[in-house]
């Protein structure tokens, strides 16, 4: 949070139609790391400021819905034609308050940090107008930052400039914060002559300098913070710098990554100390404890993995938990509801789904598990499968701890294979087996004699 003594009202701006990213989807709403850019925008502001007004236009119920989650902390209203930030920001006008210091930031700049904008919100910048400015080796397409010597006396946008103030490397950001009653005072006195037609929010910097506020400007330890998105281009270069950022993070808090250019994290990732995640996973909101293997080509979604697990390659994971010292894979797919307890394995081309292995149960090959309980022990060979479908509706196998399902077994749910039962190869089992008996359903074995191989017919 801020060390301002005055309330910190964020007002976003996301009301552009992003024409250039050639898509139905508001620009605000495309993904970085997993989420919406605006989701990682209101996330920063929620860091900083106890209210969000965020505005929106073009697709504003897409970006209501994606905000949904955040609806007790956020408002919006509504830029019905787009005729400029400063006009933008004119919309939420009637939301802000005198007493408080209004900070502006963009839903299309999603990698802006509670680091940089910090500065503006010092208590000794409380009563001045105070821009994020960077230098820039091209400037190109920026507004530019005028100064008088030291004093910032105005900001000229790239289409106005002169060829002189073209050659400026200092541009604005675009981020600003204003004291509110500042606000109610000066938003009504911009014009929109200029080639654009718009009216510009960077025409607050000449407001204040003809009434004596103070303009201050900070710049930001890594300019990149402050790119924003324009088309599919920029989103994919933001894409990587998010995601060799995060790669970092991980690797200073202890975790190996083959290749962090090839590991992709999405959402929220939380991984352990000593854990190897090898080339081409990807995470998506997972947690991890310490010591866990991942090889390669896995994908893991809505998952926790306990300490000590090995997920080999190519093993997809999906809403499930699995405990610690299980083995996954390879080629595993565990589907939601999925369940392993300490020392668990499923093995290559195994599906589970809504089902739970109890401690040290083993199912190591070619299965289908779904709906069921896997007790403690067990063991389930290969080819097994749980007919939990009637076509209709869904069905419960209980496998009691300790049993021992024979290969290419078919158990029909609803039924119960008893503690330490033992189940045939190749058995149908449609009833109860007992605990620590045979059961086994099979056709007796005939062999014909003198059985003649059928031979082709010629033509």
């Amino acid at each position: 949070m801020t060390d301002l003594t005055t309330p910190v009202h964020i007002v976003i701006l996301a009301a552009g139609q992003g024409s250039r990213m050639k898509s139905e989807l508001p620009k605000v709403c495309h993904p970085i790391a997993g989420e919406a850019m605006i989701r990682h925008v209101v996330r920063t502001g929620a860091e900083l400021g106890q209210r969000i007004t965020v505005v929106v236009g073009h697709g504003a119920d897409t970006v209501k819905a994606e905000l949904a989650d955040h609806a007790g902390n956020v408002q919006f209203v509504h830029q019905t034609e787009q005729l400029g930030t400063g006009h933008a920001v004119m919309q939420a006008l009637p939301h802000i308050q005198p007493e408080e210091r209004v900070l502006v930031l963009y839903g299309d700049v999603p990698l802006i940090t509670t680091a940089t904008l910090q500065p503006l919100l010092v208590q000794e910048q409380a009563q001045a107008l105070t821009l994020l400015t960077a230098t820039l080796y091209d400037p190109t397409g920026y507004g530019r930052i005028l100064r008088a010597g030291d004093a910032i006396t105005g900001i000229v946008e790239q289409k106005d400039a002169s060829a002189d103030q073209q050659a400026i490397r200092e541009v604005n950001t675009g981020f600003v914060a204003v004291p509110g009653e500042r606000l109610h005072d000066w938003l009504p006195r911009l014009s929109n002559d200029n080639a654009q037609g718009e009216y510009y929010l960077t025409d607050l910097v000449a407001l204040a300098v003809a009434d004596g506020v103070p303009v201050t400007a900070v710049q930001p330890l890594d300019v990149g913070e402050t790119m924003g998105v324009n088309n599919r281009v920029q989103l994919a270069a933001l894409e990587r710098r998010c995601q060799q950022q995060r790669a970092e993070q991980l690797m200073l808090a202890g975790v190996t990554l083959a290749d962090p250019q090839r590991t992709d994290l999405r959402r929220e990732v939380q991984v352990g100390p000593d854990c190897f995640i090898d080339v081409n996973a990807v995470l998506d909101n997972v947690r991890i404890g310490p010591g866990v293997h991942i090889g390669p080509h896995c994908v893991l979604r809505d998952v926790e993995v306990g300490a000590g697990t090995v997920i080999e390659s190519h093993s997809v994971l999906d809403n499930a938990v699995v405990g610690e010292q299980c083995q996954v894979g390879p080629f595993a797919r565990l589907r939601p509801q999925a369940r392993l307890e300490k020392g668990a394995k499923v093995g290559n081309f195994v599906e589970v789904k809504k089902a739970t292995l109890e401690a040290g149960a083993k199912v190591s090959h070619l299965t289908y598990i779904g709906d069921a309980r896997v007790g403690a022990g067990a063991n389930v060979g290969a080819g097994t499968i749980t007919c939990n479908y009637d076509g209709a509706n869904k069905y419960h196998t209980d496998i009691g701890a300790g049993a021992f399902i024979g290969s290419n077994s078919t158990l029909v749910a609803p039924v119960e294979i008893e503690d330490g039962a033992f189940i045939g190869a190749g058995s149908v089992i449609t009833k109860s087996a007992p605990a620590d008996q045979l059961t086994l359903s099979r056709s007796r074995q005939t062999t014909i004699r003198n059985w003649r191989r059928p031979e082709k017919k010629k033509p």
